[in-house]
């Protein structure tokens, strides 16, 4: 996968060497030679992924990395600081800063490419979660970006897969200060641990016993329950190859042994930040699909949603043969309601309307508000005879129980009139039926509201 990589250093010759290095890996790159050229080049989106050389006069990497992370538009960019510094003091630094990972000068090729490409692949799921979460702005649910950007990365649920029982509890202990921690010796019952935990992040030894440690990893990797769970491996100095292979196939970070357990701290805050920034994202995605399918004041869905599901039932030769029935109802006196009481008590009728009716329908019914006070039911696999039943149960119901309104602080009786119709071979579409289901309403409206009407046979 190619990237544009932007390459921050100070001394042109260093810019120069990894541009080299890169190119000849087919990735584009760029360059700044100081941190407010860099973080202007990030919040244009100019780039995917950013090389960050820590010694710089003025504003130095971490300044620069700490200032990324902590914009929102350019918090997921992921950032590599490249340095001589080679002290765990040094990772924890710039870990903390934010910093995803670390390249030690004179920079390994295979280091600097595994890490590069792992990176620009989880970019590249982010961006999309990106582009998709920031519509949830125009439904008024707030700044996803912002939002994400906060997490801190603590309280998390954390498996250690590690047989080394002096090790595991030296690392429980480091982990257990801020996060809940289990660990589990056989790797084995570690797939299924993983599987049904719930967990945050899993750390795997790649040196466990009779058992490939980076098989482990790739079994995760493949499971859907796990499948997005952030893996950190736990790596001796001669499996450098067996990291890079991890990397390649979708582990997002590894701690070389021994492990410091500052650097251990650091690296599962990172995981679980980005894990929940992702989160945060998919979730706004979530909101903004329902929002736009889903009426504001009732919660029921609206007219856009009904009239993909209903054409699809009528247009999909595979359900022809099978009953459907639509249900309209209209609250009785409704303008009279708003007259009286106010359009507030309105609203309130309409939302207690709509909680009973979900209530007396099935999970595969359709029910949708149709206009002002006016809701439809789609039963599918309902014939006239079952339909009936069910509107006038729904009608029974409302009438039953007063309304609240103002804040329920009084009553009012509310009642429903329900037309009900059913898909015949003649009909051409969807709105065949409805209109027979109005045709039938406004007949119950005519004689005397507060009743359940069906089409004429």
């Amino acid at each position: 996968m190619s990237a544009r990589v932007l390459i921050v250093d100070d001394l042109f010759p260093n810019v120069k060497l990894l541009e080299t290095k890169l190119a000849l890996e087919y990735f584009d790159t760029l360059a700044a030679m100081n941190g407010p050229d860099a973080i202007a080049i990030c919040e244009k989106g100019l780039c995917d992924i950013v090389l960050l050389d820590v010694m710089m006069p003025g504003m130095d990497g971490f300044e620069v990395c700490r200032t990324l992370k902590n914009n929102p538009l350019t918090a997921h960019l992921p950032v590599v600081m490249v340095t001589a510094l080679d002290q765990p003091s040094d990772r924890l630094k710039g870990l903390d800063a934010g910093a995803d990972d670390f390249l030690t000068k004179p920079v390994d090729d295979t280091a600097l490419f595994s890490r590069v490409r792992s990176l620009v692949r989880l970019k590249a799921v982010t961006d999309e979660l990106r582009s998709r979460a920031l519509a949830s702005r125009d439904f008024g649910m707030g700044d996803p970006l912002a939002l994400a950007t906060a997490e801190t990365g603590l309280n998390a649920n954390i498996l250690l897969v590690e047989d080394r029982r002096g090790a595991a509890e030296r690392m429980a202990a480091a982990l257990t200060q801020q996060h809940t921690v289990t660990i589990e010796a056989d790797p084995n019952r570690a797939i299924l641990t993983a599987a049904e935990g719930g967990f945050d992040l899993v750390l795997v030894s790649l040196d466990l016993e009779n058992f490939d440690g980076l098989r482990l990893c790739s079994q995760l990797r493949s499971l859907d329950r796990t499948r997005t769970v952030p893996l950190i491996m736990l790596a001796e100095a001669h499996d450098r190859a067996r990291v890079a292979r991890g990397l390649d196939f979708g582990v997002h970070d590894y701690l070389m042994r021994p492990v410091d357990r500052n650097e251990l701290v650091a690296r599962v805050r990172t995981q679980i930040r980005r894990k929940r920034f992702s989160e945060v994202l998919r979730g706004a995605v979530q909101a903004s699909m329902e929002a736009a399918v889903t009426d504001g004041l009732t919660g029921l869905h609206n007219r856009r949603y009904l009239d993909n599901h209903l054409g699809s039932m009528f247009s999909d030769a595979r359900l022809s043969d099978r009953p459907v029935a639509g249900l309209l109802l209209d609250i009785d006196r409704f303008k009279s309601i708003n007259d009286t009481w106010g359009h507030e008590a309105g609203d309130e009728v309409l939302r207690t309307f709509a909680e009973r009716v979900r209530l007396h329908t099935r999970t595969i019914d359709i029910v949708a508000r149709y206009g002002g006070e006016e809701v439809v039911i789609i039963l599918p696999d309902a014939g006239l005879g079952e339909a009936q039943v069910i509107a006038e149960r729904i009608r029974e119901r409302i009438e039953a129980t007063p309304f609240s309104i103002q804040r329920a602080s009084r009553t009012i009786p509310v009642t429903v009139s329900i037309g009900v119709a059913v898909r015949q071979a003649t009909d051409t579409g969807p709105a065949d039926m409805l209109k027979r289901a109005d045709v039938a309403l406004y007949r119950a409206k005519d004689s005397g509201r507060n009743r359940v009407e069906a089409q004429a046979a």
